[in-house]
């Protein structure tokens, strides 16, 4: 069902369809997969001019792979970390997940490897989870030299963004 639903909203969208000009801001934006964040619209940004790298959590460590080909490959120098109120990242626990992914799959050594290799970076704390990525970012090596990092936190009840702080790497 999804799609078929899926081709009739793409020919809807690609009547009218315009090809977005890499008119690049020179930024990267680190936020979550949450279906409420629209990061194009509330950061007033438009198709095209900022990379938009997303994940549950909206973590930064998940997003270095991302960031290093955005920065080395397109030159970007300026990434913002976008959290947001009532994240689901608050609501369980690394362990928690663990052990709900091996009650799903008993019997498989393999999963309980490759689970308890992963951190799934919840947080019980927005800003202290902005803050932790900044300090993640500023100490990277892989980023690059110069580029200015901030931490915003987005409102999910006001559609208000709020900075958490800043760092140049």
């Amino acid at each position: 069902m999804i799609a078929e639903e899926f081709i009739e909203a793409n020919q809807k969208y690609a009547a009218n369809f315009t090809p977005p000009k890499l008119n690049r801001r020179n930024i990267a934006v680190v936020t979550c997969m949450d279906p409420r964040v629209q990061p194009y619209e509330q950061l007033g940004l438009k198709i095209g001019e900022g990379g938009i790298i997303r994940n549950a959590s909206g973590s930064a460590e998940e997003a270095i792979h991302s960031l290093v080909v955005i920065q080395h490959v397109f030159k970007v120098t300026q990434i913002a970390v976008v959290h947001h109120t009532d994240c689901g990242a608050t609501k369980f626990t690394t362990e928690w997940l663990r052990d709900k992914v091996k009650a799903a799959n008993p019997g498989r050594d393999d999963v309980v490897k490759t689970i308890d290799g992963m951190d799934w970076h919840n947080f019980t704390d927005v800003e202290e989870s902005v803050k932790r990525d900044l300090k993640y970012l500023a100490e990277n090596p892989l980023v690059v030299k110069g580029t200015k990092v901030t931490g915003w936190i987005y409102d999910v009840d006001t559609g208000k963004i709020s900075q958490v702080g800043d760092v140049v790497v």
